[in-house]
């Protein structure tokens, strides 16, 4: 009799057992510590923490952009040795190059990866419509919001078409309204291209508006990392009871009531 193995879903993470240490004026500071943890392919997770408890360098190492001193990534069953195209990072400034418009900003890294500027200009196009600025496909970052500059940064993202969308504090540098609306606009965008999202953030109401899971590291490296499962329907009601109760409950891991 001969079985078959289990499917590994498009974008699926795994974390093995990942420690990682920075030297600091001579010092050993242990960042991460025996990170464990398995991300579905296609689920929104979300990941806070005090400062210090290591959410960016987490990011970083999914990302390749860090490399782990012990433990080991991997995506869809595969290890990850650096950089690779089914990431891409969102960073809190998008980083446009201010002498391409919107679109050829999009189009830019489909063209570093060798497809003509017609095609790469057409796929951009798709994706600028996406994050809702078609009307202004020809506009130089200087002549753009931070909101809409952000939309931008992930319209090129998700050209690239990723497995798996790594965010940075994507929303912290916009005003209060500006970030409920690009809140909504991520929601949004996640649904429709279903691609694994991973968000550092730490806002923790952004935090149960985005994610299916909230991972909550420790600012004690010896400390167990939390989850909570965010069990709410979408689109979500930030004064609905479930979402006020999960608020509470973040709130209390920090301390805060």
């Amino acid at each position: 009799m001969t079985t078959t193995a289990p499917e590994t879903l498009r974008g699926e993470v795994t974390i093995r057992d990942l420690s990682k240490t920075f030297n600091i004026n001579g010092r050993a500071l242990n960042v991460l510590k025996g990170v464990n943890l398995h991300i579905r392919g296609g689920e929104c997770l979300a990941i806070v923490g005090a400062s210090g408890s290591g959410k960016t360098t987490l990011l970083r190492v999914l990302a390749g952009l860090e490399e782990a001193d012990e433990g080991r990534v991997l995506i869809d069953g595969e290890p990850v040795h650096g950089v690779g195209t089914e990431r891409a990072v969102i960073f809190q400034e998008p980083r446009l190059l201010p002498w391409r418009t919107v679109i050829e900003n999009v189009a830019f890294p489909l063209e570093v990866r060798g497809l003509s500027r017609d095609e790469a200009r057409q796929r951009a196009r798709h994706h600028v419509q996406l994050v809702g600025l078609a009307d202004f496909v020809e506009a130089y970052p200087s002549q753009l919001s931070g909101g809409m500059a952000q939309r931008v940064g992930i319209a090129r993202a998700l050209a690239i078409q990723p497995e798996i969308l790594l965010l940075d504090e994507p929303l912290g540098a916009l005003d209060a309204m500006t970030k409920l609306t690009m809140q909504e606009e991520l929601s949004r965008i996640w649904r429709e291209e279903k691609v694994t999202m991973i968000i550092v953030t730490h806002d923790l109401e952004e935090a149960i508006y985005l994610a299916d899971r909230v991972l909550v590291l420790p600012k004690d490296k010896g400390g167990r990392i939390r989850e909570i499962e965010v069990d709410l329907p979408r689109p979500r009601n930030r004064s609905e009871g479930g979402f006020v109760k999960l608020r509470e409950e973040l709130l209390g891991e920090f301390g805060l009531h």
